[in-house]
This record gives structure tokens, C-alpha cells and sequence, in this order.
């Protein structure tokens, strides 16, 4: 195969993957809400010590088959194909996001629960565990670049889990978190502007 075919191939399969993604980056109506720092189990790990990308499964799915009702709309983080769904609750939006999932089994919680609060701008503060074990980390993050909970979260009614942005994009499609589930920057303020306080989410 001659190099210029090559080089006409690879650019088809790049436009056919933009093509496929191009859907998910829809601009949203952000609902701006600031608060106060809060602790959390997450710190970004190094990435060259964790597994693989796994999209494989990364494919569409029906709410019915994992809500009784799409009530203030539903959110399900599905950790085995590392990807985030979410349902408007009147069916009229759909959206799915590739994401990053815990690191391990033991740090992998599943279940029901819900959006509690939205925080635009999260700072980030470690549990005194999280310092025992790690003294080196910092006592809190501000909000910025250098903040692991990225430019938006929500925060979840079990104590320390959120869905939640994050600034390395290199974890996305990896196990690379303490428990919460990551996305792009662009997605978590779509996914942001989309979910209300009291937005059903299913880990599973």
C-alpha cells in the first residue's frame, strides 16, 4: 500500500470518528452555583500506572431498562464500559460521555442515589485518611487548573462521590479515580446545565 493511500485512509478514519463524537459537545445552558470547599475521596493518579482505554462497550442504552421513571431526569454511570448516559426527564435529551471510573474494585461503589448540589468551580479538599496516607498532598485545591474535580461537579448524596470534570484529560476511558466518576471539562458543563438538584444517577 503506498504511503499517499495510507495517508487518505487514516484521514477518512479520522473524519468518520469526529463525525461520531461530534454530537456529545452540544453547547449547554450552564446553571452557574458556587460554594464552599468540601472534602473528597478524589485524587488524580498517575495515569502510566493504570490500565488501558476500554471503549468497547461504549454503545447506546434504554432508561427503561435501569429507571422506573425518568423523574427529574436520570444519570447512569455504567463503570465496566466507562461511560456516563443521561435522560431528560422529558425524553428529549440524550447524551452519552466516555469517562474515567474508580481504580479499583474496593473503590467502586454502585447503587441508586442523587444530585444534591452543583457546584460550578469545586475547590478540593482531602479526608484526614487521605492525608494519613498521603502527607505530601495539599491540605486544599482552589478552584483552577490545578484543581482534580475540573471546572464542574455534582455532588451526590453518598458522602464523598461526585461526577465531576477533570483537567487531565489522559484519564477519560480509564480506571484512574478514588471512587468518582471523571469527565471532559466540556462534557460535565453540558451534563452540568442539563441535571437539577434531585436528578436520579444509578452507578452500576
Amino acid at each position: 500500500m503506498t504511503s499517499d493511500i495510507r495517508n487518505r485512509l487514516n484521514r477518512r478514519h479520522f473524519l468518520i470518528a469526529g463525525a461520531a463524537t461530534g454530537g456529545l459537545l452540544a453547547a449547554p445552558a450552564v446553571l452557574a452555583q458556587t460554594e464552599t470547599m468540601e472534602d473528597s475521596t478524589e485524587m488524580e493518579t498517575d495515569v502510566r500506572a493504570t490500565t488501558r482505554r476500554n471503549l468497547s462497550s461504549f454503545r447506546t442504552l434504554h432508561w427503561r431498562d435501569y429507571f422506573p421513571n425518568l423523574n427529574n431526569g436520570a444519570i447512569l454511570c455504567d463503570t465496566d464500559s466507562r461511560c456516563v448516559h443521561f435522560w431528560s426527564e422529558d425524553e428529549s435529551t440524550y447524551r452519552l460521555y466516555p469517562s474515567s471510573v474508580p481504580l479499583s474494585e474496593d473503590l467502586t461503589r454502585r447503587g441508586r442515589t442523587r444530585v444534591v448540589r452543583k457546584v460550578e468551580g469545586p475547590s478540593w479538599r482531602p479526608t484526614p485518611a487521605m492525608r494519613e496516607r498521603n502527607p505530601e498532598w495539599p491540605e486544599f485545591v482552589p478552584p483552577g487548573p490545578d484543581n482534580p474535580l475540573g471546572t464542574h461537579a455534582l455532588y451526590l448524596s453518598w458522602t464523598y462521590y461526585r461526577v465531576h470534570g477533570t483537567h487531565d484529560t489522559r484519564k477519560i476511558g480509564r480506571r484512574s479515580s478514588n471512587g468518582c466518576i471523571g469527565l471532559y471539562n466540556e462534557h460535565i458543563e453540558e451534563l452540568f446545565g442539563f441535571a437539577r438538584v434531585g436528578t436520579q444517577v444509578l452507578l452500576i
